[in-house]
């Protein structure tokens, strides 16, 4: 009996806790009903975003009259300014002289080298059938000795001051360059001014030289890749200046002498169709004096090389061309389609479409994951021994496709 006493004095004694929320809640209910109650926000005339574009537009408004405090050393209309002086390029700087050769140079007196050359709109394309291997043959000889210079003494001199001597010509271009020290930018000037407008073109040299380049020729045809970019230029640019080879036919080199060298220089090399570009460590006014005193027996001819390409131009043909040997166990190929000139505006989409597609070769380093989508899956699934993109530009026209070597077994 004690202990039911005892337990049922503990539950009156835990009633009042239970009933505190309850009374603490009433009161909270009466307070809440004797309050005011807060008025609803008004109804939105507008969605957020357009509320946004209406402060946009207040902006806008202000600033079409700006405060004149603002004005004091700027204008709020915006003006094409050139921002090549913050580029990370230096500042090309072309002048045109009175001849027409025009001198182009980019500056970065922070070096100590320099490289001039002498770049001429003439190459094979500007050559007749019978004189086709004439700018490639006039490459070889303009090293052969000036008449101040012997072909000994001019090698010694380049030697001398550890400098470069190098040409190039291709089927638009012929290219005379020279890599020197800052100290002997003048000098190198000299010597491309002299073998330019100075060369004597001995017929023992010339005889010679023919040899050489004969020689050339066999090494290029033992260059299959030299040799089906050659097809491909003459399959889709048929009877067009542009189809023919650089080196031109050996019937050719065997004919060609002083006089047809001399004609040449004297038609094709002229100073509308030239300009001297220097970049590294030089000044553009000194580059400019030393060209108006060295470069002055140029012919002064006014006929351009885009005048000449219009008087025949390149005709692209889709055709194809097969040359079967059963003894090569690797087939290689090109495939291309008519491009863009250096003009066009689509020119550089392709370009940035040939760095897309990339290129692979089996034997180079970097694995099979190495470079764009393409040459990944050239790789993985050994499709091709190796693959190029290339894009050729042209003054009228180009080339863009895909140059690969694979096994005569593969698809590619």
């Amino acid at each position: 009996m004690a202990i039911r006493h005892l337990l049922t004095a503990a539950r009156r004694s835990r009633n009042p806790a239970r009933a505190l929320p309850a009374v603490r809640s009433h009161s909270t209910a009466v307070a809440a009903a004797t309050a005011p109650s807060l008025p609803s926000p008004p109804t939105p005339t507008a969605m957020i975003y357009d509320r946004l574009a209406e402060s946009v537009k207040q902006k806008l408004k202000q600033l079409e009259s700006p405060d004149p405090r603002f004005l004091q050393h700027n204008s709020p209309h915006p003006t094409l300014a050139s921002h090549t002086e913050i580029l990370s390029a230096p500042l090309t700087r072309v002048t045109t002289l009175p001849s027409g050769l025009r001198v182009a140079t980019e500056s970065t007196l922070s070096s100590r080298t320099a490289t001039v050359g002498v770049f001429s709109d003439a190459g094979s394309r500007f050559e007749t059938e019978e004189t086709n291997g004439t700018a490639h043959f006039l490459e070889h000889m303009i090293f052969k000795g000036t008449e101040r210079r012997s072909a000994r003494e001019l090698e010694e001199e380049i030697e001398n001051m550890g400098g470069h001597l190098n040409a190039y010509t291709s089927r638009e271009q012929t290219t005379y360059y020279a890599k020197v020290m800052d100290k002997n930018v003048p000098q190198a000037l000299d010597i491309l001014s002299d073998i330019l407008q100075n060369s004597k073109f001995e017929e023992s040299r010339i005889n010679r030289e023919r040899d050489v380049i004969l020689r050339e020729m066999e090494e290029v045809e033992g260059q299959t890749e030299e040799v089906i970019f050659d097809h491909l230029h003459a399959t889709a640019f048929q009877y067009t200046p542009l189809g023919r080879t650089i080196l031109g036919p050996a019937e050719n080199i065997k004919t060609i002498g002083k006089e047809h060298l001399r004609n040449y220089i004297s038609t094709h090399y002229t100073a509308p169709r030239m300009v001297i570009a220097a970049s590294g460590a030089v000044k553009h006014e000194d580059i400019v004096e030393q060209v108006k005193k060295l470069f002055t027996k140029l012919s002064t001819d006014t006929t351009t090389a885009s005048e000449l390409v219009a008087k025949q131009p390149a005709i692209f043909t889709g055709s194809e061309v097969r040359i079967l040997d059963d003894d090569i166990p690797l087939a290689q190929f090109a495939v291309a389609f008519e491009g863009a000139s250096w003009t066009d505006p689509d020119s550089i989409a392709l370009m940035v479409m040939q760095s897309m597609l990339g290129s692979w070769n089996k034997s180079a380093g970097g694995g099979k994951h190495m470079g764009s989508e393409l040459a990944q899956r050239v790789g993985i699934n050994e499709i091709a021994e190796s693959m190029m993109a290339f894009n050729t530009n042209y003054k009228d026209t180009g080339l863009f496709g895909v140059y690969a070597v694979a096994k005569v077994s593969s698809h590619f």
